[in-house]
């Protein structure tokens, strides 16, 4: 995922780090277990979104159309399904 938002993240808005670079969990707080379970993304204020709401915070911060895709997630119906997929791509990863 790392890789995948850094080839799009033309403008640098998104530090994106991978769980398996050295002292990255540590240095963000986050298990091992939580990091193998979820993707994971901290603003700059410290918030912490999991999952569905991290991968949609991510989108909508690269700008551009994946901003207007993560716009979505804002609609109770598309964020309770967002999050429903992404628990079960998550279990059968």
């Amino acid at each position: 995922m790392a890789r995948w938002v850094r080839r799009r993240d033309r403008a640098g808005r998104v530090l994106a780090v991978s769980n398996t670079e050295p002292g990255a969990l540590e240095r963000y707080a986050i298990t091992r277990d939580k990091a193998d379970r979820s993707a994971w993304a901290i603003d700059r204020l410290g918030r912490r979104f999991e999952g569905a709401a991290a991968i949609n915070r991510v989108l909508g911060a690269l700008g551009g159309p994946w901003r207007l895709a993560a716009g979505f997630y804002r609609f109770p119906p598309v964020k309770s399904l967002e999050d429903a997929t992404y628990r079960w791509f998550a279990r059968h990863r």
